[in-house]
């Protein structure tokens, strides 16, 4: 296997955890904070404040609180900054719809069962039905990518960041999309951008650097 190869099999490797974010969002908090007041205290010198008020944020806030989660991610706290993700992740997954959100989760089943093509059936549900709603068009992205389909998994990661500019999951999305396509430049610039976004993602930051080498190795190559 040359060096080119090999750099490529471990940025594949490293790229996996990107179709299932997620995780703990940390203890439940001891007291209840209001939306407003989780926000306020997202900035407050004690962590564990700032701890509780992002994983409550997960519990209660909107789309429109992402900015102040985003900052969150830039925490000196590590559990502040894991709660901030997670809340950013729970708050992307709510549509307000009750029927959205159940086949929503039933979509999430069948991904995490492995059922792909069902899975792709109930989002294209969701997507024709509530098209505003972002992480429909995320989730099918996934599945898009997942059976190969790598121009379709574009076109909709498109209308994610349409929906949603925030979207470091998309944008990494697409770095591993044109990663796959061989398209080595652009599937570095996606992940730079996704990382702006959310500074916490290790395994899009060793992309970086293997793409930065295999990109001089082949400049070097052709010289």
């Amino acid at each position: 296997m040359d060096t080119q190869a090999r750099t490529a099999s471990v940025l594949f490797a490293s790229l996996l955890w990107l179709l299932f974010p997620g995780g703990s969002a940390g203890a439940a908090p001891e007291q209840a904070l209001d939306r407003a007041q989780a926000l306020r205290s997202l900035s407050d010198a004690d962590a564990p404040l700032r701890r509780q008020a992002a994983g409550r944020l997960g519990e209660v806030g909107v789309f429109t609180d992402t900015p102040e989660l985003l900052r969150a991610l830039r925490d000196a706290d590590a559990e502040t900054r894991a709660n901030a993700e997670q809340a950013i992740w729970q708050i992307w997954g709510r549509s307000d719809d009750a029927q959205i959100d159940a086949l929503y989760r039933k979509g999430v089943e069948q991904m995490s069962a492995g059922e792909l093509q069902p899975g792709i059936a109930t989002f294209t549900r969701i997507v024709r039905l509530k098209p505003e709603f972002a992480e429909g068009w995320n989730k099918r992205a996934t599945l898009y990518f997942m059976t190969g389909e790598y121009r379709k998994s574009l076109a909709d990661c498109a209308q994610v960041i349409k929906r949603n500019p925030y979207h470091f999951g998309a944008l990494a999305g697409y770095g591993q999309i044109y990663l796959r396509l061989k398209d080595y430049t652009r599937s570095l610039e996606y992940f730079r951008r996704a990382l702006e976004l959310n500074p916490n993602m290790d395994g899009v930051r060793l992309s970086i650097l293997l793409l930065e080498q295999l990109i001089e190795q082949r400049r070097k190559d052709m010289i």
